[in-house]
């Protein structure tokens, strides 16, 4: 208790210490700025930056004097990356082994402490700020890994949750198991359109920022090429999720992979589709006049494909060929990783970026689905995905160009949060 009254104290006997320690301001160089807006990127940058915030952004300025410079002339600067799809309390779940072991073996607080560490890797790579979409099993322990890197107590991205998703009784792991035990289940149960209601209101109730639901499973292609699945809930019951949650001001996120899921979400009138991967040209068009993002997350089923089988090879192709027809429609893409499916440590979720590059889209326009876009998902435009005044100060540096070479994402050298810089290898 003594420490605040002291800091007043001192903040009252000496005139300007308080505006003083509130108004550190740094000037950082850069070589080249990928700002996330111009098509171009500037040479030779200053960024000025004051407490948390970008205070302005000048081509060739000078630096005021008395102001601590940080000297990235020799990197490319770019706004910090935002990864609208993981999940920080899963480390992989290629089996059901590897699943159902995670939700029986491991405790929640077991695995909220890999979680913190799971977001400080995320950091390291230079993802500023993340959306998780669900605990799997672990209940509302992604906001309390919110809470903790918001009040500074681990480093990591800033964070949107979703807390539970949502299937009705019955379809989702862990199955299987004798009907005389009762095992953890990776999701909340929720049946008819007053238990749809309710689940809504009580994951706000204990900090949801957004909903997620599963709109579909069992995933397989028909006569008709086309990638069709079963559908979950009833219209009326998703219907509740979307409306209730839009009532209370939280958007929706809805697993949806194959068309009939994809088609049954969007009746719902979701803000997103999550995966995706059986979408037709008819209902990328709907996505396209509603407004509705896609989040491809295509790192997470290549890299589960070999060890599922089935249909999981042929679905990460489908989505190589819907990728560009998509784009030509003008869906909204936003990179989402779904980091979490595949182990943190082994993977970099900035290899993201490289599969948008070989599916059809320029360097600038990958970048600008885990920078602008993705702030944009967020509802956060006004605070992030561009480096410009006003933003919170988020910046990432490469050593080489990403505009050649998209592979320089997954080098992050620098990396600053808020005006904290987390991470320096520029030296």
């Amino acid at each position: 208790m003594r420490r605040p009254f002291v800091a007043v104290l001192l903040c009252l006997l000496i005139p300007g210490l308080g505006a003083a320690q509130a108004s550190h301001r740094i000037a950082i160089r850069a070589g080249k700025l990928i700002d996330g807006k111009n098509d171009r990127p500037l040479e030779n940058a200053l960024i000025l930056v004051e407490g948390d915030k970008i205070v302005s952004v000048t081509p060739g300025g000078s630096a005021p004097t008395g102001v601590e410079v940080i000297d990235l002339s020799k990197a490319t600067v770019l706004p910090g990356f935002i990864d609208v799809h993981t999940h920080v309390l899963l480390q992989g779940d290629t089996t059901a082994e590897e699943y159902d072991a995670q939700l029986l073996k491991e405790s929640i607080p077991y695995r909220a402490i890999l979680a913190a560490r799971n977001a400080q890797i995320a950091l390291s790579h230079g993802f500023t700020a993340m959306r998780d979409l669900e605990t799997e099993g672990a209940m509302y322990a992604d906001v309390d890994v919110k809470k903790a890197i918001a009040n500074g107590e681990v480093p990591g991205p800033r964070m949107q949750v979703s807390t539970r998703a949502m299937t009705p009784t019955g379809m989702y792991p862990l199955l299987g198991y004798s009907w005389e035990l009762k095992v953890p289940t990776g999701v909340q149960y929720v049946d008819g359109v007053d238990g749809a209601r309710k689940a809504v209101r009580e994951q706000v109730m204990y900090g949801a920022d957004w909903i997620k639901y599963y709109s579909d499973r069992r995933y397989h292609f028909e006569s008709d090429g086309v990638l069709h699945s079963m559908v979950n809930f009833t219209d009326e019951e998703a219907k509740a999720i979307v409306d209730e949650a839009h009532r209370l001001g939280k958007k929706v996120a809805a697993h949806a992979i194959g068309s009939d899921g994809i088609a049954a979400a969007l009746r719902a009138g979701v803000d997103t589709i999550e995966h995706g991967d059986g979408l037709t040209e008819a209902l990328m068009d709907e996505m396209a006049r509603k407004g509705v993002y896609w989040v491809p997350t295509i790192t997470v089923g290549l890299y589960v494909a070999p060890g599922r089988g089935g249909n999981w090879q042929k679905m990460a192709d489908l989505q190589r060929e819907n990728f560009p027809k998509a784009m030509k429609k003008g869906v909204k893409i936003a990179l989402g990783t779904d980091a979490g499916g595949f182990d943190w440590k082994t993977v970099n979720q900035a290899k993201e970026f490289e599969y948008y590059a070989q599916y059809g889209m320029t360097p600038m326009q990958a970048i600008r689905t885990g920078t602008a876009v993705a702030a944009d998902l967020l509802g956060w435009s006004d605070k992030a995905g561009t480096i410009e005044a006003g933003k919170w100060a988020d910046l990432v540096a490469v050593s080489g160009d990403p505009l050649k070479d998209i592979t320089e994402l997954e080098k992050v050298k620098f990396v600053m949060k808020g005006g904290t810089v987390y991470k320096d290898e520029t030296h």
